[in-house]
């Protein structure tokens, strides 16, 4: 016979989509010749359990590795920690940790913050890896070159800004990854995105950074951006799938803590999907890498990389998001190098670090260096100075380039946290060892390429207003 989802509400099952898993394994074992009763069990051990409520406050706990150092990171932190103890209360959460260069990345309570961790038992939150996943960094030692020639060529072979790359400017991705998008429902169809996208950087505090190695003198490149067009649309797709686990599992938990069960059909599919992702995001950095690197005729001596935002699974089986925070454990991934780069900001060092896999950051440490303001708030506080006065003071010994021809001053070293003091405090929580860095010469941003929008809008509302004054 075949058992349908009808028959399994004849049952007495309450639908959903735990269905698409249950109804294979419920006609299999019809199909061997077992009986009612057996199929009944098996079926009812695959069934969602009852609704979950949110867990007490302060059941579970997380570990705080940051310490403000000035008055105005007070209210940034106690900020974070809110969102972190609602965060532990999720019905999936088991551990947490903040890192020094935390800050919050949303308002909704309970929304990841920048430099947050969360452990959870069987479920992957898209919301905690956000739209733009694996967003990570990626250098390659270039040798004995001019610096200045890396980034005239990073101007001319990269792409910063939205959309992808012209037709007559686009990269082929590896077809052995876009061969994994065919048959993944959070792949399908994004084919061309994929391709659109490819050797593409976006906007905000992605770059193009080029320095030399404090050890050697050797010019290094260092690039950071994540998955694009295609990472989004995963992402998006993910976040509806959650929704619907959401409402069957704990309609208590806030949307943008919805999560999808690992062990069911969507959870695996969705594993692989992020599994994909990667590879392309990877796959997207060594593209640009190589232009350059073909351009100046040279073998890159070394090069690695690594992701910061992204969901990772330890020994212990558990599923770690980490919004801007970096692995630490020396076998995070099979391609891992054992080092891994954070950069500060654009007149900072990149620091390359090997990680301590410390308990009190269940395994990991910083991305960067985090903001005590959000973008606007730092526009805001700078609005009484003159854009090229603050552009020549804070780029100041450094070739500080925007792809789009205007600076961005959210960008600028003065919006990020004192990069001193998150080395600090590295150090003193002990969450990685630096043990090289990558002094900056300059780097590219995508710049304020939305500017002259807004200007437009500016004007021509002045205008209208204009007219109806007249009339």
């Amino acid at each position: 016979m075949s058992i349908t989802g009808h028959q399994l509400i004849e049952w007495g099952f309450a639908p959903g989509i735990w269905f698409k898993d249950a109804l294979p394994v419920a006609n299999r074992l019809a199909a061997e010749g077992a009986d009612e009763a057996a199929i009944r069990a098996a079926v009812a051990g695959m069934a969602p359990p009852a609704t979950v409520p949110l867990k007490p406050a302060g059941e579970v706990a997380y570990h705080l590795n940051i310490e403000a150092e000035h008055p105005h990171e007070t209210d940034n932190i106690a900020a974070v920690e809110r969102h972190m103890a609602a965060l532990m209360r999720l019905p999936t959460a088991v551990a947490g940790a903040i890192m020094p260069d935390a800050c919050p990345a949303g308002a909704a309570l309970g929304t990841i913050p920048v430099g947050g961790i969360v452990a959870t038992e069987n479920a992957i939150h898209p919301g905690m890896h956000s739209a733009d996943i694996c967003c990570s960094v990626a250098i390659s030692i270039l040798g004995d070159v001019d610096p200045k020639r890396v980034l005239d060529l990073g101007m001319v072979l990269s792409h910063f800004g939205p959309g992808g790359r012209a037709p007559d400017r686009r990269l082929a991705p590896p077809d052995d990854v876009i061969a994994r998008f065919d048959g993944n429902p959070f792949l399908s169809g994004l084919q061309q995105p994929a391709a659109e996208h490819f050797g593409t950087q976006g906007d905000g505090n992605h770059f193009f950074f080029v320095g030399r190695l404090k050890s050697s003198g050797a010019v290094a490149l260092v690039t950071h951006h994540g998955s694009r067009k295609p990472g989004a649309m995963v992402y998006k797709r993910g976040m509806t799938v959650a929704e619907r686990w959401r409402q069957t599992l704990s309609p208590e938990t806030p949307e943008h803590n919805a999560w999808i069960p690992a062990e069911t059909h969507e959870g695996r599919y969705y594993w692989e999907a992020l599994q994909t992702i990667r590879a392309w995001t990877k796959a997207n950095h060594w593209a640009i890498h190589d232009l350059v690197a073909d351009a100046l005729q040279v073998t890159p001596e070394d090069r690695f990389w690594n992701e910061h935002n992204f969901v990772f699974q330890r020994s212990d089986g558990r599923y770690y998001h980490a919004k801007g925070a970096t692995p630490a454990w020396a076998d995070f991934a099979a391609d891992s190098s054992g080092l891994t780069l954070i950069p500060l900001n654009m007149a900072e060092p990149v620091l390359i670090t090997r990680g301590r896999d410390a308990a009190n950051g269940i395994g990991f440490c910083p991305h960067g260096a985090g903001r005590n303001f959000g973008r606007r708030e730092h526009m805001r506080r700078n609005a009484h100075r003159a854009e090229a006065d603050i552009l020549a003071e804070e780029t100041k010994g450094i070739d500080a380039r925007f792809y789009a021809g205007i600076p961005d001053l959210s960008e600028l070293p003065s919006a990020y946290k004192d990069a001193k003091a998150v080395r600090r405090q590295i150090e003193r929580f002990g969450l990685a060892e630096v043990v090289d860095e990558v002094v900056p010469y300059g780097s590219i941003m995508a710049g304020d390429w939305e500017r002259p929008h807004r200007e437009s809008r500016i004007a021509a509302k002045a205008r209208r207003q204009g007219d109806q004054a007249a009339g």
